[in-house]
């Protein structure tokens, strides 16, 4: 089947082709009744346009990029198909960049991709959102950007952002754990380099705190978000002495690895060992048995931001609007219960 052009669009509403062009490009000059008119035909024509032959015919850019460094597949995935419904949404095409967050060259090589790809703007993901200096080079070469951080409020450092309460949900699974009535809670990092780590880190230590449980270093475990990392710090922590009666781990992922050490070490999940992980994941669902976490929507985060960025874009805004923030909320699913008496 013929896919449909943007002279079909003109011929079925009885219009120009510049005029189906401006309301394509949402600029004014159109009537109410003679927009409507294009957009029904364009409806009934399933027509897309094409962001890359839009950008090359005017001095706009019809295409965003997605930039992030992050191990996890699941939160990859999530946060790129949130930025690309909106981009079909709106007509924009979308570049997804891996980079090297610790890359002496990064700030150059975001420069060259955003002039060679003729990006209009990027949704910047962590770690690089978290990186200051980074952003401050990319906003003095007057590229447009959203970032997401992880913040227990908005940041309001002149730069447009949707931040991520992590602090607070690490806090309510840590108090979900002690209020079942653990106080050996073993947690395990994800990397250091993301903010993230460190809000939820901070959250742990905090409910164990408030209810007068001492931090116990030795149940603390440095490591990655991934599945290998989350295996070998159960492993670690499951040796000890006095080995923790739950485990918390930074993502979901950690917590797959924490349940695949349960299991080989022949532990029942929950009644030998409660595990809790973050973000809800598909895995989180699907695991046995399924994950405690906190649910974090990463599609919609990837969603708020493509929309913040094309907003700024559209409305060449020169100031910074109120930042959107984003609260995790606590899953209580079958992999956490109340210790064994005794253990």
């Amino acid at each position: 089947m013929r896919k449909s052009t943007i002279k079909d669009v003109a011929a079925r509403a009885q219009v120009s082709l510049k005029t189906v062009s401006r309301v394509i490009n949402d600029e004014t000059g159109v009537h109410a009744r003679t927009r409507e008119r294009v957009r029904k035909a364009i409806a009934e024509l399933a027509y897309q346009p094409d962001p890359s032959a839009r950008s090359l015919r005017s001095a706009q850019s019809y295409a965003i990029g997605l930039l992030y460094d992050n191990p996890n597949p699941y939160y990859v995935i999530a946060m790129q198909n949130g930025v690309l419904s909106v981009c079909r949404e709106t007509g924009y095409g979308l570049q997804i960049h891996p980079c090297d967050a610790t890359s002496p060259t990064l700030a150059n090589e975001i420069v060259q991709l955003v002039a060679n790809a003729r990006l209009a703007g990027i949704v910047l993901a962590p770690p690089m959102s978290e990186n200051q200096a980074l952003v401050e080079i990319l906003a003095a070469h007057g590229i447009r950007l959203v970032r997401i951080v992880s913040a227990a409020k908005d940041p309001q450092d002149g730069s447009a952002c949707i931040y991520v309460d992590d602090r607070d949900a690490a806090y309510a699974i840590t108090e979900h754990l002690i209020q079942l009535g653990h106080q050996r809670i073993g947690f395990l990092w994800g990397g250091k380099s993301h903010g993230s780590s460190w809000e939820r880190y901070n959250g742990y230590a905090d409910a164990l705190a408030d209810y007068g449980i001492a931090l116990d270093d030795a149940l603390v475990v440095e490591g990655d978000y991934s599945f290998d990392d989350g295996f070998r710090g159960a492993r670690k922590l499951l040796a000890l002495p006095q080995r923790p009666t739950a485990i918390f781990g930074s993502n979901d992922e950690i917590a797959a690895g924490v349940l695949a050490a349960a299991r080989a070490g022949g532990l029942n999940v929950p009644y030998d060992l409660s595990i809790a992980g973050f973000e809800d994941s598909p895995f989180s669902k699907q695991s046995w048995p399924a994950l405690t976490t906190a649910k974090q929507a990463t599609e919609d985060i990837g969603r708020l931001a493509a929309r913040r960025l094309l907003a700024d874009i559209r409305e060449q805004a020169l100031t910074v609007q109120a930042n959107t923030g984003i609260n995790p909320e606590l899953v209580v699913r079958g992999s956490t219960a109340p210790p064994r008496p005794n253990s």
